[in-house]
C-alpha cells in the first residue's frame, strides 16, 4: 500500500478535533438562519410541552428523533442553498429546482413532524 494513501486514512486526535470544530462552525452558521431559529423555537415549545405532559421514554425518543431530524434537514437545505448561490448568481432553472427540492424536503418532513406531534400530544390533552 502506498504511504500517501495510508496517511490519508490515518486518524489522529488532531484530525478528529478539527472535524468536530468544523462541524461546530457549521452548526453556528446554521443557527444564524431565520428558518433554523423557527425550527429551534418549535422544538423548544414541543419539548416544554413534553415535560409538562410527562411523556414516556418511547415518546421522548420519537420526539428527539423528529426534532433532531428537522434541524439536520434544515441544515442540509441551507448547505444546498449556499452551494447553489456559490455556483451561480444569475437565475438558472436547475439551480432554482435544486433549491425548491431541498425546501420541499424540509416542508415534507415538517408536515410529518406535525402529524407525529399530534399523535403523541392529542391523547394527553
Amino acid at each position: 500500500m502506498r504511504s500517501d494513501l495510508k496517511d490519508k486514512r490515518t486518524y489522529s486526535a488532531r484530525r478528529l478535533t478539527a472535524s468536530f470544530r468544523f462541524a461546530g462552525n457549521g452548526l453556528k452558521m446554521a443557527f444564524r438562519e431565520p428558518n433554523m431559529r423557527i425550527h429551534l423555537a418549535a422544538g423548544a415549545i414541543v419539548s416544554a410541552a413534553g415535560f409538562i405532559l410527562s411523556l414516556s421514554r418511547m415518546e421522548w425518543c420519537i420526539l428527539i428523533l423528529v426534532i433532531a431530524g428537522m434541524l439536520a434537514l434544515e441544515t442540509v437545505n441551507t448547505a444546498i442553498e449556499k452551494t447553489v448561490d456559490l455556483v451561480t448568481e444569475e437565475y438558472k432553472p436547475l439551480a432554482g429546482m435544486a433549491k425548491d427540492l431541498a425546501a420541499g424536503a424540509v416542508l415534507l418532513f415538517a408536515c410529518a413532524a406535525v402529524i407525529i406531534g399530534m399523535i403523541i400530544f392529542i391523547p394527553k390533552l
